[in-house]
C-alpha cells in the first residue's frame, strides 16, 4: 500500500495520453469560441497577459475552456488568438500604406513538377 492510500488519500488519475477524437475536438472548440466571444465582448485580446481581468469577467467561460480542451491547446489557442490580431492589423497597416498582397511566386522546380 502506498502511502497516499495509507492516509485515505488518492492521487489523480494519470492524463489522458491519446489524442482527441472528432466529438472531443468539436467539444473543445466549441468552449474555445465561447470564451473568445466573452473576451471579445469585454474588449480583452490577450488572456494570458490579463489573466485577472479575464478570469473576472469570463470565469465561468474560461472554465469550460480548460475543462474541454488539453492544457496545451488552451495554451496555443490563447496565443494564436493574439498573433492572428496582430497580423490583420499589420496587413490593415500595409494596405492603407499602398501596400499589396502578393500571390505565391512559384519556382522552376514547380514548374517542372507540373510537366
Amino acid at each position: 500500500m502506498g502511502l497516499l492510500s495509507s492516509l485515505g488519500l488518492s492521487s489523480p488519475p494519470p492524463p489522458k495520453t491519446t489524442a482527441p477524437d472528432r466529438t472531443e475536438r468539436q467539444k473543445c472548440w466549441e468552449a474555445r469560441d465561447q470564451f473568445f466571444a466573452c473576451l471579445d465582448k469585454n474588449d480583452i485580446l490577450d488572456s494570458i497577459k490579463h489573466g485577472d481581468s479575464a478570469s473576472k469577467k469570463c470565469g465561468g467561460e474560461l472554465k469550460v475552456f480548460e475543462r474541454d480542451c488539453a492544457s496545451s491547446w488552451v495554451e496555443y489557442f490563447k496565443k494564436r488568438r493574439v498573433q492572428e490580431y496582430k497580423k490583420a492589423k499589420l496587413l490593415e497597416q500595409m494596405e492603407a500604406e499602398g501596400g499589396q498582397q502578393l500571390s505565391a511566386v512559384t519556382t522552376g522546380i514547380d514548374q517542372a513538377a507540373k510537366k
